[in-house]
């Protein structure tokens, strides 16, 4: 093919192989190094399976999650011992088979690691860090030489086990970023002071890496452009490094990323940041630099990711949570099926949430089969025999359903009372910066048009009707009802008065074209979730002023594992006409005012009200179920019909049954 005809090729830049030192990476789409929950110290066949996936679909290089370089930080993967090894070879050989690339990530966690002999944690200098406020050990001259010889020895290991490179992680608030962090670094001798002085760990780590792996051996540093709080790691100051150890030989890469542990959700920015949040700081570092660069960032589709390099911003771009929702993105989008590729939500519930979930592991509200891909099954196995399935409810669980069903072979039909498919998601799209959550919903639709299936929306079915309607099996996906009778989580038993006044709303009236005109609302959570912060933030940006109770010790409480917490109480809280309660239930709720109790102190608060919703969780949907098991008809509960709980349980229930059918 000749250069002219590669540039009306679909992709075409991000097809090119380039080379990082000696290794030629096929693609430029990379999935930098992110934690799994699947290496329980060791590398482990669900960790390769996971990546051999994404290197069958498509991925040119992939990184392997931290490796412990010392007993004074282990990791995930702990590289201070040669067994380590074997499982780098089996993990090579697997994403090799493939003809694509695997880097190791290498790591020492500082001040936010736990050492093996239950001692403090080493770091540049005395500051407590963030999560726990625990206060480190300040490292002698001793522990910087055992941690630069941990590194090159590790480095060594790599490349003799056959894996094609490796990355010092220097971002994110670890210790080198720690030693880089004018805000962490206090320290008065050569490795304090001044940039270069708060470099020279990064320095003699990469140096001593290059001596113990030979020139040939690609060799990275991550870095942040930006730690993303004042006094940390500004981009100036990254680029300054980047510049640094490129000029002293020390890089065959720089991969470019942001935040820290005094700014956690910028690790992995939640739907409510704008796609591509990190290229601001991240340019001026990788424009610092000739070497190939790496660039992240809620990058979600292969067009975006080569409009980068048209650009010149980078010369690879990181896609993980696209590929953990479909391994195969790269290559259908290269194949021009583009349309085909199941889209990331990026709502962090099942990838990042998911490691501070039962499991600790990465999940995915969208891929119910994340983590299994070790296990060689088919998600969408032949049925037996063709039968003719009924699905009453297009939300996530009944279009999930009726995909996978479809999938396997069976005659598929879908039917929804409401005028459009989407579910909950329909109204949970219209808050402020969630209109992503329901691309799924619309994804699935879609799907379902390709596969087939008839979608009926704007159709109501009885017991009766489906019975004529002759069905093999029923698949019900009838949602829940959003409860309004006032019983609170803490206190079940209690009466509200008051609470079916006209005035008393739920999110989904509200989202959904509450015409009420409203001065102050109250809005009562008793989940955490975030239901009842877009419904804040709905009127909020209608000028009605929010009192927000919540019968939990934080706004948003089980937010934080997905991030999304602390930014969404940092929006609200910068509107001058938010107030917020914890710990408090309702008491009684009257025309104009809400009497609230502190759960605690049993004190009471009277709030002025005009508008009142009540986020109190729904209740299943099952009267159809029960008709139909009266008839005889066999049938199947998915979704919130079965048990009320989020959009990634309404997939994976949806996925089960389709695939049981």
């Amino acid at each position: 093919m000749s250069d002219a005809d590669a540039t009306h090729e679909r992709y075409w830049r991000l097809r090119q192989p380039i080379a990082v030192n000696a290794c030629t990476v096929p693609n430029r789409i990379v999935r930098t190094a992110h934690a799994t929950g699947y290496a329980p110290g060791r590398v482990t066949d669900r960790l390769i399976g996971y990546h051999e996936a994404r290197a069958r679909g498509g991925v040119g290089l992939s990184f392997l999650e931290i490796a412990g370089i010392h007993p004074s930080t282990p990791g995930p993967i702990m590289a201070f011992h040669e067994s380590v090894m074997d499982g780098w070879s089996k993990a090579a050989a697997a994403v090799h088979r493939h003809d694509k690339k695997l880097f190791q990530q290498l790591w020492h966690g500082g001040s936010n690691a736990a050492p093996l002999d239950g001692g403090p944690a080493w770091s540049p200098s005395g500051v407590p860090e963030p999560i726990n406020a625990t206060v480190p050990v300040a490292m002698t001259p001793t522990m910087i030489d055992e941690v630069v010889e941990g590194f090159a020895v590790a480095a060594g290991w790599a490349r003799e086990a056959g894996l094609d490179g490796v990355e010092v992680h220097g971002a994110h608030g670890y210790l080198v970023g720690q030693f880089l962090s004018p805000a962490t670094n206090r320290r008065s001798d050569d490795y304090g002071g001044s940039l270069e002085n708060r470099a020279r760990l990064l320095r003699r780590i990469l140096g001593a890496i290059r001596a113990a792996v030979g020139p040939s051996f690609p060799v990275g540093v991550r870095l942040s452009g930006t730690e993303g709080f004042e006094g940390g790691i500004q981009p100036d100051e990254a680029a300054r490094t980047a510049a640094l150890v490129e000029s002293e030989g020390l890089v065959d890469f720089v991969n470019v990323s942001m935040g820290s542990y005094y700014a956690f959700p910028k690790f992995i920015g939640a739907m409510h940041e704008p796609l591509g949040y990190e290229l601001a700081t991240s340019t001026p570092v990788t424009a610092a630099v000739s070497v190939p660069t790496i660039v992240t960032g809620r990058i979600m589709d292969l067009h975006d990711a080569e409009q980068l390099l048209a650009q010149g911003i980078s010369d690879m771009v990181s896609m993980v949570r696209a590929t953990i929702a479909d391994p195969d993105i790269v290559a259908k989008s290269f194949a021009g099926q583009e349309a085909r590729v199941r889209p990331c939500l990026s709502c962090n519930q099942g990838c990042v949430g998911g490691l501070f979930g039962p499991d600790r592991a990465v999940g995915c509200v969208v891929n119910p089969t994340v983590g299994t891909e070790h296990l060689g099954l088919d998600p969408f196995p032949a049925a037996a025999r063709e039968r003719f399935v009924l699905v009453v409810g297009a939300g996530p669980a009944g279009l999930e359903a009726a995909a996978t069903a479809a999938r396997r072979g069976h005659r598929v039909v879908v039917h929804d009372a409401a005028p459009e498919t989407g579910g909950a998601t329909r109204w949970a799209r219209r808050a402020p910066l969630r209109q992503d959550i329901a691309t799924i919903c619309d994804w699935l639709t879609a799907e379902l048009v390709h596969l087939g299936v008839e979608v009926r929306a704007g159709s109501l079915l009885t017991a009766a009707e489906i019975v004529a309607m002759g069905p093999d099996t029923v698949v019900v996906a009838t949602g829940g009802e959003p409860r309004r009778d006032g019983h609170q989580r803490f206190r079940p038993a209690t009466e509200v008065p008051g609470v079916g006044l006209a005035h008393v709303a739920t999110p989904i009236d509200v989202l959904g074209g509450w015409h009420q005109e409203a001065r102050h609302a109250l809005v009562f959570d008793d989940l955490g979730t975030m239901s009842a912060i877009s419904v804040a933030e709905h009127l909020l940006e209608r000028g009605c002023a929010v009192t927000f109770a919540t019968s939990l010790g934080t706004v948003g409480a089980e937010l934080g594992p997905s991030l999304q917490r602390d930014p969404a109480q940092g929006r609200l809280g910068r509107h001058d006409d938010f107030r917020a309660l914890t710990r408090v239930a309702v008491a009684a709720i009257e025309p104009d005012t809400v009497l609230l109790r502190n759960l605690d102190s049993g004190r009471e608060t009277r709030v002025d009200a005009d508008l009142v919703v009540l986020e109190l969780g729904v209740v299943p949907r099952r009267s159809l179920f029960d008709e139909l098991g009266s008839a005889g008809i066999e049938a199947r509960l998915v979704g919130d019909a079965l048990a009320p709980r989020d959009i990634q349980h309404a997939i994976a229930t949806g996925r089960r049954v389709g695939a049981e059918l």
